[in-house]
């Protein structure tokens, strides 16, 4: 009688659920590395206005062609979710862009994405006071390591960067609003309208938005730039716009919104390697310490939201 070892393979939830958390991670690597793409380009002269609207721009095809893609055979939209659609486009991906933009002028690459890392905490608040959602304990702890971290390293930059700093943290901060806004505001509708297609339509109202502001505010010799601009634009558009976008919205379905949140954490930590690599900028004992708050802060969002998905029915 021949003895034969079993074979073992992976299942294919678990395939799945590795697939999704690798998209992921790579889809919060590469938005982290938004900001330093912006902070090089601003190193050869060019203002906010034009590069988000080279950003936009380049970015602008592909998301067309997906809604092309994810509208074929659907339903039709109505007058009403059309217009939702504009405003959550204008307010989610046109307005949090350009404070975000404009905000990096006068912030590290660091904060900046630790400010951002907020977001989950301000869709809570938000949540909270619109919808009549209970906060949670769970909510306040993760509410005030988050503000702690922030904080922290909010304090370090204030003491060596000078006032500049506040301005450009305050608008980082708006940034993160305008984009919970867009979070709370597109949660019903993204299940009419299909996640693909919603992400797809909003970007492209937002990349009209932004090419028509620099339409209307710089002159065409704007677009006069040196090469390194256009590739780092060109860079910003397809690895830290369009495939993150997707590969979050993919990871979301494979793993669920709570899983991916929290995969999501690695982007501060990105963020300051990739400011330490490639801008030079310190890592101190502080900065590390509120990165450190602002991650608990999320992870304990975020289990939150896993602990709810595990416990709720499936479809």
């Amino acid at each position: 009688m021949s003895t034969t070892a079993p074979t073992t393979h992976a299942s294919p939830a678990a395939g799945a659920f590795t697939a999704g958390l690798a998209l992921a991670l790579a889809g919060a690597v590469l938005f982290s590395a938004k900001a330093i793409l912006v902070k090089l380009s601003y190193r050869y002269g060019v203002d906010a206005v034009t590069l988000i609207a080279l950003r936009m721009a380049l970015a602008a095809p592909f998301f067309a062609l997906a809604l092309w893609f994810a509208s074929r055979g659907a339903p039709p939209l109505s007058r009403g979710e059309h217009a939702r659609i504009f405003a959550i486009g204008l307010l989610g991906y046109y307005a949090a862009s350009f404070l975000d933009f404009v905000g990096l002028q006068y912030v590290s690459a660091a904060l900046e994405r630790l400010i951002l890392y907020l977001t989950p905490t301000i869709v809570l608040a938000i949540s909270a006071v619109w919808l009549r959602k209970p906060i949670t304990r769970l909510d306040v702890l993760a509410l005030a390591l988050s503000y702690g971290g922030i904080a922290l390293a909010f304090g370090h930059d204030l003491s060596f960067a000078g006032s500049g700093v506040a301005l450009g943290a305050a608008l980082v901060f708006g940034s993160a609003v305008c984009y919970a806004l867009y979070l709370v505001l597109s949660g019903e509708l993204v299940r009419r309208v299909g996640a693909i297609r919603l992400v797809a339509y909003a970007m492209c109202v937002a990349a009209a938005a932004c090419v028509a502001q620099f339409l209307l505010v710089n002159p065409l010799s704007s677009l006069a730039q040196p090469a390194p601009v256009y590739w780092l634009s060109t860079a910003n558009a397809v690895f830290s716009t369009v495939i993150p976008v997707f590969a979050t919205m993919l990871a979301v379905a494979r793993i669920g919104a709570g899983n991916a949140a929290l995969a999501g954490t690695v982007g501060p930590v990105a963020t300051i390697l990739l400011g330490y690599v490639f801008l030079g900028e310190a890592i101190s004992g502080w900065q590390l310490a509120g990165t450190a708050l602002v991650l608990a802060g999320v992870f304990v969002l975020s289990r939150k939201g896993a602990a709810a998905t595990r416990r709720a029915p499936a479809d």
